[in-house]
């Protein structure tokens, strides 16, 4: 997308095979990218595949910190256009036996982690007047599921934060949309026994699980001019599996 060229993105969760996918296509738009991740290694490969790119190695986790780095990220990219957050965490057990660091665990990086990378990000935005906010969300917000009690009430809660997040700052010309992926093809779901794989396909009209460019590519209609009247909204790429 032409519109895209020379955009600052940051891209979080971005050494993951999702991210991955985003920092590509951000790359073949021409868009300067900050990928950040908890894997430098990872993050390094990244970089010798898009030698244009920024990285910076950062832990959501650290709530402290993460003004400073939407400081430094948007000082190495010279402005922040949008920040796609990607990353986050899974810590699944049954609710009779999950902990209470379980639960706080994930609710902390996944949802309280993007609400205030996104407060920070709109600070940034607010000075240019305009801006994308994409946060990356989950079926099983919407589903529930097995075992992940603490994950789902975190991807839920990023739906409706986000929606508060819109109708804030919707009048600043910054829009905060969500993305709830299915199944996904990733070195996550490649663990997952086959026989479950199958169960999961079966549920899936378009009988397949989703590669990670499928997100990707609503990433970036989300961060184009394309998409500046959808505000608040939640976009489901789940071949069907859950129909809102």
């Amino acid at each position: 997308m032409k519109d895209l060229e020379n955009k600052n993105i940051i891209v979080t969760g971005a050494s993951g095979g999702i991210g991955n996918s985003i920092v590509e296509k951000f790359y073949e738009c021409g868009s300067n990218i900050l990928a950040s991740g908890t894997r430098i290694e990872k993050l390094e490969e990244l970089k010798n595949r898009f030698n244009k790119i920024k990285i910076l190695k950062f832990d959501i986790s650290q709530t402290d910190k993460i003004e400073g780095f939407i400081e430094n990220a948007s000082n190495e990219l010279g402005g922040l256009d949008c920040i796609v957050n990607n990353a986050g965490i899974t810590q699944d057990n049954l609710a009779i036996r999950m902990s209470i660091e379980e639960w706080k665990n994930v609710i902390d990086i996944n949802l309280t982690s993007t609400f205030l990378m996104s407060k920070f990000a709109i600070k940034k935005m607010l000075k240019n007047k305009k801006g994308k906010i994409i946060n990356i969300t989950s079926v099983v917000g919407h589903t529930g599921n097995l075992g992940q009690a603490n994950y789902t009430a975190s991807k839920a809660g990023i739906v409706a934060m986000s929606k508060s997040l819109a109708v804030e700052y919707a009048k600043k010309n910054i829009n905060v949309n969500c993305i709830s992926p299915g199944f996904i093809k990733t070195a996550m779901t490649d663990k997952i026994d086959e026989k479950f794989k199958e169960s999961i396909i079966s549920k899936i009209p378009s009988l397949r699980l989703g590669e990670p460019e499928d997100i990707a590519n609503v990433v970036l209609f989300l961060a184009s001019a394309k998409s500046n009247y959808i505000n608040g909204e939640t976009i489901h790429v789940n071949g069907g599996m859950y129909m809102a």
